[in-house]
């Protein structure tokens, strides 16, 4: 590994490689808050891709773009005389710092759920008006619903036990059935949110990620759905021509 030193000249270069950029290249001068918005989003998700498949090697590779994306907003941010790369990194400094009073401070924790409730507390004290303002907007609904249950239960706002919601998502099953046979649209459709909500906060009581685990069966489906497709072309036809019989068939083998 880097020496501290090396890793503070490594840093130095990115900062003057975007000072080069932003001056010369015609598409970085272009560049705006707004215009890499999106590509930083989408670069998150790459990074999300690369850990789930545990390749170092394309996970560094996206931390060197995202990193790459800090220093662009930083450089932007300075540009505005609003702030640099400085305030940023000083800023996340000092919010450690404040938000880790067992470490630096007096204060004394058993576990990692007293570290989270010390936490939430406080970011109340900092001004958040609300335990779940944290809470991007944005986040894919799946992704928001288990971060807004980890923010509640972060304040003690929590079930007692992985039994009492398995009792609740039963329970919620049972409500979409009888909504079902309304069938009224709008509270099928709300049941089914309940459903998908009580599921997600089980999935937290086993200590499941969600997210990652829905991916993990949205990448297997594809696998074994393109084995389907790969066979179906080694036999001159399309997977259209396939029955239903021997697309199982293939999807058994692909398992």
């Amino acid at each position: 590994m880097n020496s501290k030193e090396a890793k503070l000249e490594a840093f130095n270069r990115l900062l003057d490689i975007m000072d080069d950029l932003r001056k010369q290249c015609p598409w970085d001068q272009k560049q705006t808050f707004e215009s890499l918005r999106n590509l930083t989003i989408e670069e998150t998700y790459e990074l999300g891709d690369a850990i789930l498949e545990r390749d170092f090697s394309e996970i560094k590779n996206e931390l060197g773009d995202l990193l790459l994306h800090i220093v662009f907003y930083a450089k932007l941010g300075s540009e505005e005389n609003a702030f640099d790369i400085a305030d940023v990194t000083n800023d996340i400094c000092e919010k450690l710092i404040h938000r880790h009073p067992h470490i630096y401070g007096s204060v004394s924790v058993e576990n990692q759920n007293e570290v989270k409730k010390n936490w939430e507390v406080l970011k109340l004290k900092e001004g958040k008006k609300s335990v779940l303002a944290g809470v991007p907007n944005e986040l894919p609904s799946l992704i928001k619903a288990h971060r807004l249950q980890e923010k509640a239960a972060g304040i003690g706002f929590d079930w007692a036990n992985k039994k009492e919601v398995w009792n609740k998502f039963m329970e919620e099953l049972t409500e979409l059935d009888q909504a079902f046979h309304s069938n009224k649209k709008d509270a099928i459709e709300d049941e089914f949110g309940d459903v998908l909500f009580s599921i997600i906060n089980y999935a937290r009581f086993i200590k499941v990620n969600p997210d990652t685990a829905l991916e993990r069966t949205n990448k297997k489906f594809i696998k074994r759905f393109q084995y389907i497709e790969i066979q179906a072309k080694k036999q001159g036809r399309s997977i259209n021509d396939l029955s239903l019989k021997e697309m199982e068939a293939y999807w058994q083998k692909a398992k």
